[in-house]
C-alpha cells in the first residue's frame, strides 16, 4: 500500500516557515512519500530568481541562526526533494498574475512544475493529507 500524498500549502515568507516547509517536503519525498507544495501569497516572493539568501529570507526567531550556522538553504532542500523523491512544486497562479510573473522567467530555476490555482490544489489535496505553513 502506497503512502498518502502530502500536500503543503506555503503561505508565509517568514524564513522559519519556509525552512520548515522545505524540511518536511524533502524528508517526506526522500522517504518515498509523494509531496506537492503550493506556494502562494507572499511566500512566493523569496523564490524570485536571482535573489541571494540575504535578500530572500527574513523574519522569525531563528532567522539569524539559520543564516550564520550553515543551515542548508530551503531552496536547496526543495531541490533535493525534487531530485531524490516524488515531489512537485506549484506557484499560485493568482500571485503570478498580480506580480506579472511567469514561472519560467521569474522564479527559481528548475524548481516549480508550473502555475496552479488554489481550487485545483485543494481538490487534489483531498486524496492525501494537507498542512498549511
Amino acid at each position: 500500500m502506497s503512502p498518502k500524498p502530502l500536500y503543503i500549502m506555503l503561505c508565509s515568507a517568514e524564513h522559519e516557515k519556509i525552512q520548515l516547509a522545505a524540511m518536511i517536503a524533502s524528508v517526506a519525498a526522500v522517504s518515498d512519500r509523494p509531496v506537492e507544495v503550493f506556494v502562494t501569497m507572499n511566500a512566493l516572493l523569496p523564490f524570485e530568481r536571482g535573489k541571494s539568501p540575504a535578500e530572500r529570507y527574513h523574519g522569525g526567531h531563528f532567522h539569524d541562526l539559520f543564516m550564520t550556522k550553515n543551515v542548508p538553504d530551503a531552496i536547496d532542500l526543495f531541490g533535493q526533494g525534487k531530485m531524490l523523491g516524488e515531489m512537485k512544486m506549484w506557484a499560485c497562479s493568482l500571485v503570478l498574475d498580480l506580480q506579472h510573473w511567469e514561472c519560467d522567467t521569474h522564479l527559481t530555476e528548475d524548481l516549480f512544475d508550473g502555475p496552479m490555482g488554489l481550487a485545483k490544489f485543494l481538490a487534489d489535496a483531498e486524496s492525501g493529507e494537507l498542512i498549511t505553513i
